[in-house]
């Protein structure tokens, strides 16, 4: 799967690459005998700087790839000195797509990569759209959604565009060139949710779709809260309650580990309070919602969202109405 996105309305991308949240940085936890199941690798070059990603990113210098490469080996073998690794998710991401511009990355050039991809053999393929982007229709929205479902990928992310500090989008938005409209977006999400569930694709993230058995393993282990390692410059990993971010820089990163020195940035410690909203911020927007015994102390937050039909209760647990899903991040909040 990936988390890689394209400004262009209608625009469609199939790539693998992932990111990860952002965190301070912390000291070289103690060893510890638990085996870690996800791994994270960050590699941050891109052709060209995509105006709203806030991620750590580069413009590709392949004068220093291979350097790179070494470096990521290095450090997964300093990881390995204080860790069990046993993967069971690999997931390789961060500045993707690397080799393609703003006009390969159109509707036409992404269904001849799809199909490309198809030929070669591969059986589980993701496709990334987004909307809520400067000049969109919904007629466009209507027509991308219509030729990915023909493609018929394993999976789709659909996410909506967020202004993100540190982006040229953010700053035209900040200066009023850029406007945000929530009834919009509002209208462009219910189409997506309407489109692809008819195709036959379970929404089990608010931003993801799948095919039954084809829902990301890698991603539902970050919303479960489970142990993970980041690799590569500005990679984070939380294991236990700790959280540490490796420096933000490629060059930086590259010098640090080939000298035997380690990447990783000053940490925090999580507390059970910052673990627990964490855990209702990602849990409620899955198809299997957030556990009642989260949410013990909401009551009156929780009965006025089952009254307005934002919430409903199943198995134990509070999950989002297909009304409370487009306003997610409203009914999150008032739990935190």
């Amino acid at each position: 799967m990936s988390n890689s996105r394209n400004h262009n309305p209608g625009a469609v991308v199939a790539a693998v690459s992932a990111s990860e949240p952002r965190a301070k940085s912390g000291d070289m936890p103690a060893a510890t005998d638990a085996s870690i199941r996800h791994l994270y690798v960050h590699i941050p070059f891109c052709a060209r700087i995509c105006p709203y990603c806030a991620f750590y990113k580069d413009l590709l210098d392949r004068s220093q790839t291979w350097r790179f490469c070494e470096a990521i080996l290095r450090e997964l073998d300093q990881t390995r000195r204080s860790f069990v690794i046993s993967p069971e998710t690999i997931y390789f991401g961060g500045g993707t797509p690397t080799a393609l511009t703003t006009a390969q990355l159109e509707l036409r050039q992404a269904e001849e990569s799809f199909r490309s991809l198809r030929a070669a053999g591969f059986s589980n393929i993701n496709v990334d759209l987004m909307f809520g982007l400067p000049g969109q229709t919904i007629d466009q929205w209507k027509a991308t959604l219509g030729t990915s479902v023909a493609l018929q990928p394993e999976h789709v992310s659909a996410y909506c565009l967020t202004y993100e500090e540190d982006t040229e989008f953010f700053v035209r938005h900040a200066s009023g060139e850029f406007r945000q409209d929530a009834d919009g977006d509002a209208e462009f999400f219910d189409m997506a949710m309407s489109i692809l569930e008819n195709a036959g694709y379970e929404h089990y993230e608010i931003s993801n779709y799948a095919r039954p058995g084809f829902s990301s393993v890698h991603n539902r282990a970050y919303w479960l809260g489970e142990d993970y390692l980041g690799i590569g410059p500005s990679a984070v990993s939380t294991v236990g309650t700790r959280r540490w971010q490796n420096v933000c820089d490629y060059r930086i990163y590259i010098d640090r580990v080939l000298s035997a020195q380690s990447p990783r940035g000053p940490g925090e410690t999580l507390t059970d309070e910052m673990k627990r909203m964490e855990r209702i911020a990602l849990t409620l927007r899955t198809r299997d919602g957030v556990s009642a015994s989260d949410l013990k102390h909401f009551a009156p937050q929780t009965n006025e969202f089952i009254a307005l039909d934002l919430l409903r209760e199943s198995n134990g647990n509070f999950v989002l109405t297909r009304k409370g899903k487009a306003l997610a991040d409203s009914v999150a909040e008032a739990f935190l």
